[in-house]
């Protein structure tokens, strides 16, 4: 009954805060595409020069950065300082994406190298005690699922702090680089940055649920297991 109910809270806590949080990722891939806009970008110098501009104005030339076609997304990679840029050269989000990475590289080390780490570990945690769950060899299965729900609390903290620092700050350096680079006019830089607001304002809520979304998925699995076997 325990696990029935706990099933029942976090599904529960999924649809409310899908609707809270107005989860839309249809709309966030519409917003991301702006012919006008991408226009705009076009003008601006590749991605990698756009990376090395910003990791200048962040007096942190030391990261290294590799353009990669294959991914799907930019990442900032703190066991390697590396950035690894995907194949966004078309959008004009790529303006502000490469700015989020750059920031990531400048937050604090420990708070990075721990995330790096512990989600890891999560990860390895929710795995093992699932195949146990699934042969049967797991004791105490209710105390698995509060440490489970406990490290995803903290890894939720962590992630989304990252997240979020680097979200909100990605369209000031974006807008800062733009202005000293005087490569289009104030029109269309307010144009740029409207675009970005407008974006963030969707993606940011879309990021947070996302990271809930995946820390409750991994509860509610394990506790499915729990109630199955």
């Amino acid at each position: 009954m325990e696990y029935v109910l706990i099933l029942i809270i976090f599904g529960l806590s999924l649809i409310f805060l899908k609707f809270i949080f107005s989860y839309n990722i249809k709309k966030i891939e519409e917003l991301a595409k702006n012919e006008k806009l991408d226009e705009i970008a076009k003008k601006y110098p590749n991605n990698t020069e756009i990376c090395k501009k910003y990791l200048k104005m962040l007096k942190n030339e030391n990261v290294e950065i590799v353009e990669d076609e294959s991914i799907k997304s930019c990442l900032y990679i703190a066991i390697s300082n590396k950035i690894l840029i995907a194949n966004i050269k078309d959008s004009y989000t790529r303006i502000q994406t490469i700015a989020h990475e750059c920031l990531h590289s400048v937050q604090d080390r420990k708070l990075l190298i721990f995330n790096f780490i512990y989600s890891n570990i999560f990860m390895l945690f929710f795995i093992v005690i699932s195949i146990l769950g699934l042969l049967k060899v797991l004791p105490y299965k209710m105390l698995f699922i509060v440490i489970l729900t406990f490290m995803g609390f903290i890894y939720f903290l962590v992630r989304a702090y990252l997240e979020n620092d680097a979200m909100i700050k990605a369209k000031y350096l974006a807008k800062e680089y733009m202005e000293d680079e005087k490569i289009t006019s104030q029109k269309e830089i307010d144009d740029m940055v409207a675009g970005f607001e407008e974006l963030n304002n969707k993606g940011i809520k879309c990021v947070n649920y996302n990271l809930f979304f995946n820390v409750t998925m991994q509860v509610i699995v394990f506790a499915l297991i729990c109630l199955l076997r």
